[in-house]
């Protein structure tokens, strides 16, 4: 079992993909701010694990 996933959101500015490594012990359920890795605009992002076991990240603006 892998310790960290990789996984793609659109950034809410840009929409341009993101990826983001998850670590699925740490990062599930809170929330965190990173950098578009395009247009450098802060994202707040969450991300949440699924009843299928899938990591689901929601990104918003900074200012929502």
């Amino acid at each position: 079992m892998p310790l960290s996933y990789e996984s793609e959101f659109s950034c809410p500015y840009c929409m341009a993909p993101n990826m983001l490594e998850i670590d699925a012990l740490n990062d599930v359920g809170q929330a965190q701010i990173v950098d578009c890795q395009i247009c450098c605009q802060p994202i707040e992002i969450a991300v949440f694990e699924s009843e299928h076991g899938d990591f689901e990240i929601v990104a918003r603006t900074d200012d929502e």
